[in-house]
């Protein structure tokens, strides 16, 4: 039926254009691509290569046939339409991205297909579609020149004008609102086709292109529309709104060429908006390849830079410090090595005609990736597609694309076939799928369940209106894209809960949008499965994730949503109906798509059924001997019958231009068919351009001065990145630590934390390719630092590392006794890249780059260390040119101002992450000034403990007290045990702190003591375990350091002022000690209710100060009776005299019940086993041990319910103690017996030589 569209409905068209060789002007060199042909030119100079090969792509580097010529726009029609002006500059590049190309007979002259996208600076999108064939050159004059040019380059054996036909290429291109590259392929085809063959078509050209101009609309959305071509049929269709959007490349194709593995790694790459670059002599590839994957990112747009054919001219574009999915043509000859990129660090590299994939380093695997593999590979596998890609076949797809299985389930019918689908005859004849066998076996994908599906198209009743190729391409599509789909549906099926809806009004939200936070990342990533971690922590610091809340966040009805997000929405609601997530089943159980069949559904129903039927082309209204033409030449037509369309048009006339250009220019491509507000619009666009500057580079010829404009944009763009970036870093840190000190609730996860990092260590690699004129190495950020080593190490004849300005030596420093026990270490940036270079583990410059980041931060040096680098400024000019980044000298300022923040907050980024590389560690034992060491005879020893490891027992010399050792990195130190053999005459010690550095990251360490170490001094002890705390370092005014108390302190240091001198510290009363005990119990609580990674260490809540041990200390010090003088008594001897009792109250068998004696039997195995062990620790150590172990086994509760009722207490406390306050040990068990649900794991060092 021919019908009268919706008044939303506009043109399938908006204009015809024909470019080609213009006669009158001759041949121009084209020098926009000058630049490109120098560079090729230059690396293929040896090769000289026959004419036979060019059907490898357009090469112009030999010789005058394979240069690029200048290309016009010799026609297009209309002249202009109101609501996407004609850009003449873009289409001219992009319908002939390298120029005119000339060919004789000899060589193939195939019609070759391609499309094309413009972004408009509002992120609008128009597409081309566009066919360039060869015609005859007819002009004398330009033969003669192309000999000329010949002759010059001596070659009298290619073109010769008498003996060869010289051919040219030429393009008709349709510039459209939508994609439907199927069917203007058709229609261009049979337009080609119209004038090269001998019968001329039934009506004048001119009828079918104002036809498809002007009568033929665009589908509405959920219909299909069927037009006429010159010689048949054209059917288009559009999915409804409740449909994934409008996508008519073949995903196919994509998988042919790359293979699952790989698309699914290109696919994590765009999804991480890491820089990708696809090659190939194909654009239509290039631009299947871009479309698909973008396609596939459902619910989520590519936010950045945007071009899938890059012209030419445009090279210099692939230094643009920005994300980036661009696609450069490849003239077929040139290998991957010969092609120089301005930056690899961050970039995937997709040789598409090479089956190739180059990743950047770390990259995340995509969750569940497996299933994932497996469940596409079935779709394919039904389709006849092979997973593994097979790129010969691409070219032929029609000759293997045609088998399919639905031809099985007739077959199957027929009794012709094996039940086993792969096991059939005609699947080892078909010879995509021969090679499956080995490829099933190599991926697991279990052939059992490839279900051979009937489908409505097997069913020969239904007739389809569309050829069946192009059905099949539609549903192989609709099923690849469910499938990707449903993977966003079910790992974001509840990300609406941990939406941020702003509390003030849209505009004052939308003016401070930069420093909003619109997703509660932190608890989202808490509920994930562990796996997913890695990948779905850096996607949430992605643009195209916050521009998708944010789009949600401005809209609050359906009515109000973007076309995706009401679809991703309404599925996101089925998946909740399907199954009521409770948070406690998040679980990494892979759940497969089941919406398949009914979006299939939908696409057949449509093809089926047209639902509309465009206006017959008819003879125009033309003067006679108009739209004559001659044989195998594209003519020019009549612009006045073109100029304008239909005045009687229903539903041409119903759409006013203004609405038109709203919708069209910013919706169309979102694919929602209804206008809203003005004031919407502007939110979303705004949104959609925040962070973007640029989405496409002007297509226009290139003034310096344009390329000027467009990097001063790129440098505001860094600039802003960075300043955001800092600011995000420093605001998790400090929530974090702000946290740590009480204050709000943990945000920061140290997988964040690594992101971050990471995405920082990217943004410094963007910056510092940005305008780079040589290149080395991958890695543009340490090649810079390696010729800034080099030219240092010549200047210096001075010892290598000690760079002359650099060093720190503050008087300051010695006021501090930590800083003058340890003399501080030098700040050499050239020392640091040693370090990093000494890492036998690091391989690659892109490694070495992003650890000596890694290891300035955690130094706090990053700022001080960049400047140093680029204060070198004979190198930075030699480096870069004139408009980049690092020569632009404010910005440069500024960038280093925000980088200086960092010091503000503490990182271990290098001690964690690089957990098995070897460190020196410098260990320094400080006796007390008081009683010096000198008359010390014994031999000292220490072990150091960290969070991942412990040294053993490391001999000390006596005379020094300090020794340097290397050893697999420690982590954060937690403790030092240290101790003597006791032997000589004078085995007495009294040790005041130990310092111990790490030489790398130069973290200081300072383990207080203040206890002595020996036989009948103090309480016995040859050893103690001394718990440690950072130094931080000061170095504006070091005398700060001694007046601010430290942050933890060990057993020690309380303990001494209440047993040794009783009388210099005021006794706690019972509110105070239950204070403590309830701190030191919460304490652990907090431990362990934080994320794994992001606990501190134990062991300083445990024997720290204000720890545990200490606070038992002090209940059991509470009323103890006063020794006679000069006699510590110490809570060791008050707990044997416990244990002496209750195991003779056991051998009298005066038992109160079944539970004291279990409770009785646990205590004296523990006190014995500690009395019994082979270490000298002394009381109070064993105090500590017994605390810790009764802690580990959660016995502490029942141990002092044991005590407070023992006879020896009455003995040995006061009336007032609290230990024989019945109210208060009962709130004391209570407090304790939150322990109990804690797994609660002792650090070595801590119970060593205990076997319980």
């Amino acid at each position: 039926m021919t019908t009268g569209f919706s008044s939303n409905s506009c043109r399938f068209a908006d204009y015809f254009v024909i470019c080609g060789l213009d006669t009158e002007s001759g041949l121009e060199p084209d020098e926009l691509s000058a630049l490109c042909q120098y560079i090729e030119a230059t690396k293929f100079r040896d090769g000289a290569r026959g004419l036979a090969s060019a059907d490898e792509g357009e090469n112009f580097e030999q010789s005058p046939l394979r240069r690029t010529f200048k290309s016009k726009v010799l026609a297009h029609y209309p002249e202009n339409v109101e609501w996407s002006p004609f850009d003449q500059d873009a289409v001219g590049m992009l319908c002939m991205p390298k120029g005119l190309a000339f060919r004789t007979q000899a060589d193939t002259r195939e019609p070759q297909f391609h499309s094309f996208i413009i972004t408009r600076e509002d992120g609008s999108r128009t597409y081309g579609f566009a066919l360039t064939f060869y015609e005859e050159v007819t002009s004398k004059q330009i033969c003669s020149a192309m000999q000329t040019l010949y002759h010059m380059h001596n070659r009298f054996n290619s073109y010769d004008i008498s003996r060869d036909t010289l051919y040219v290429s030429k393009c008709i291109c349709l510039i459209a609102p939508m994609a439907f590259p199927q069917a203007c392929r058709k229609v261009l085809q049979q337009l080609h086709q119209a004038v090269s063959s001998p019968q001329p078509p039934p009506l004048p050209l001119e009828s079918y292109v104002y036809n498809i101009l002007y009568e033929v609309p665009l589908p509405p959305a959920g219909r299909s529309l069927k037009f006429s071509g010159v010689y048949g049929p054209v059917v288009c269709q559009r999915p409804s709104t409740a449909e994934l959007p409008l996508f008519d490349f073949p995903i196919s194709q994509v998988f042919e060429l790359l293979g699952v593995e790989n698309v699914l790694q290109l696919f994590t790459c765009a999804l991480l908006e890491i820089q990708i670059l696809l090659y190939s002599q194909h654009y239509q590839r290039l631009m299947t390849v871009a479309e698909s994957i973008t396609a596939l990112m459902f619910p989520f747009q590519w936010q950045h830079v945007y071009v899938p054919i890059l012209p030419a001219s445009l090279l210099h574009f692939l230094d643009a410090p920005v994300p980036y999915l661009m696609g450069l043509h490849s003239n077929g000859e040139g290998d991957r090595t010969k092609l120089e990129l301005p930056q690899e660090a961050n970039l995937c590299f997709v040789d598409i005609d090479n089956h190739f994939i180059e990743l950047p380093e770390d990259l995340p695997l995509f969750p569940n990736k497996l299933e994932f593999i497996q469940e596409i590979s079935e779709v394919l596998l039904a389709f006849g597609v092979s997973p593994e890609g097979n790129p010969l076949h691409s070219q032929g797809q029609a000759k293997h694309r045609s088998f399919r299985s639905t031809d099985m389930v007739t077959d199957r019918r027929n009794g012709n076939l094996a039940s086993s689908p792969l096991n059939s005859y005609l699947l080892r004849e078909n010879e995509t799928i021969a090679r499956l066998q080995a490829l099933v076996k190599r991926t697991g994908v279990s052939l059992e369940k490839l279900d051979v599906r009937e489908d409505a198209s097997s069913n020969k009743d239904l007739k389809v209106q569309c050829d069946e190729e192009e059905l099949k391409m539609h549903q192989l599509n609709i099923q690849v894209r469910e499938v990707f789909a449903n993977r966003f549906t079910q790992m974001f099926a509840d990300y609406e809960v941990f939406v941020i809806q702003p509390s003030q009004d849209k505009e004052s939200w939308f003016s401070n949008r930069d420093q909003m936070q619109n997703f509660d990342k932190a608890s989202f990533l808490s509920d994930q499965p562990e796996p997913y971690l890695p990948f779905l922590s850096r996607f949430l610091e992605t643009q195209m994730f916050a521009s998708f809340i944010d789009s949600k966040i401005l809209c609050h009805d359906d009515e109000d949503k973007e076309h995706t997000l009401r679809v991703f929405d309404s599925r996101v609601d089925k998946i909740r109906m399907l199954n009521v997530r409770t948070p406690t089943l998040r679980t990494s159980m892979y759940q497969t798509c089941t919406n398949i069949d009914e979006a299939e559904k939908a696409i057949e129903m449509r093809v089926v059924k047209i639902d509309h039927t465009a206006l017959h082309p008819h003879l125009l209204d033309m003067k006679i001997g108009q739209g004559r033409y001659e044989h195998g030449f594209f003519p020019r037509l009549q612009s006045d019958v073109l100029s304008t369309g239909p005045v009687s048009n229903k539903w041409a006339k119903r759409s006013a231009p203004a609405q038109w250009r709203r919708k069209d220019r910013q919706k169309q491509h979102a694919e929602h068919l209804y206008l809203d507000n003005d004031q919407r619009e502007k939110y979303i666009q705004e949104a959609r351009n925040l962070g973007t500057t640029i989405r496409q580079p002007k297509l226009s010829n290139l003034s310096p001065s344009v390329i000027a404009q467009t990097n001063w944009k790129f440098v505001e763009g860094l600039l802003k990145e960075c300043r955001n970036k800092t600011k995000r870093m420093l605001v998790e840190k400090m929530g974090r630590e702000a946290v740590e000190l009480g204050h709000g609730e943990v945000s920061i996860t140290g997988v964040e934390e690594n992101t971050l990092i990471a995405s920082l260590c990217d943004l410094l690699e963007r910056i510092w390719s940005h305008g780079l004129q040589v290149k080395q190495g991958k890695s543009a950020l340490w090649s810079h630092l390696l010729h800034y080593q080099e030219s240092k190490e010549k200047t210096d004849a001075a010892p290598a590392g000690l760079g002359p300005p650099g060093l720190i030596h503050d008087i300051e420093r010695r006021k501090s006794d930590a800083g003058a026990a340890l003399a501080p270490l030098k700040v050499s940036l050239i020392r640091d890249m040693r370090h990093i270079q000494n890492i036998g583990e690091i391989k690659t410059d892109v490694g070495k780059a992003r650890a000596w980041v890694r290891l300035s931060m955690e130094k706090k040096l990053l700022s001080r260390h960049l400047k140093k680098l680029l204060s070198d400024h004979e190198l930075t000019k030699k480096l870069y040119k004139r408009y980049a980044f690092l020569r632009c000298d404010d910005e440069k300022e500024q960038f280093l101002y925000h980088l200086l923040s960092f010091n503000a907050v503490d990182y271990f980024c290098f001690t964690n992450v690089f957990t098995t590389i070897m460190i020196p560690y410098h260990v320094l034992v400080i006796p007390s000034k008081k009683l010096g060491g000198s008359m010390f005879t014994a031999n000292p020893w220490v072990c150091v403990s960290g969070e991942l490891a412990e040294t053993g027992v490391l001999q000390v010399p006596k005379h020094t007290q300090e020794i340097t050792f290397e050893c697999q990195n420690l982590g954060k130190l937690t403790t030092v045990q240290m101790g003597h053999d006791n032997s000589g005459l004078y085995a007495k010690w009294l040790v005041e702190y130990v310092m111990v550095r790490n030489e790398i990251t130069g973290h200081a360490y300072k383990f207080p003591c203040g206890r002595w170490l020996g036989k009948g001094v103090d309480d016995g002890s040859l050893e103690r375990v001394l718990v440690g705390e950072l130094v931080t370092p000061n170095s504006e005014n070091e005398d700060r350091m001694c007046r601010t108390p430290p942050m933890q302190q060990s057993p020690g240091m309380m303990r001494r002022f209440v047993t040794i001198s009783p009388n210099s510290k005021p006794k706690l009363n019972t509110s105070q000690i239950q204070e403590g005990v309830g701190e030191a119990i919460n304490g652990i609580v907090k431990h362990f209710h934080k994320p794994e990674k992001e606990r501190g260490s134990l062991t300083l809540l445990l024997c720290g100060e204000y720890g545990l041990v200490w606070a038992l200390e002090q209940v059991f010090q509470h009323g103890f009776k006063s020794p006679r003088l000069f006699k510590n008594v110490f809570i060791w001897d008050f707990l044997e005299k416990s244990q002496v009792y209750f195991e003779s109250a056991e051998q009298r068998e005066v038992t109160p019940d079944e539970n004291w004696q279990t409770r009785v039997r646990h205590f004296c195995r523990f006190m014995r086993a500690i009395n019994s062990t082979s270490r000298n620790i002394g009381k109070d150590g064993k105090f500590q041990m017994l605390v810790c172990l009764g802690a580990r086994d959660h016995l502490l509760h029942h141990w002092i319910a044991l005590l407070a009722d023992c006879p020896i207490t009455v003995q040995m406390y006061e009336d007032t103690a609290l230990i024989k306050d019945r109210s208060l040990v009962n709130s004391l068990i209570r407090v304790l017996q939150t322990l109990q649900e804690f797994n609660i794991t002792l650090e070595a060092s801590l119970v060593k030589g205990i076997g319980i």
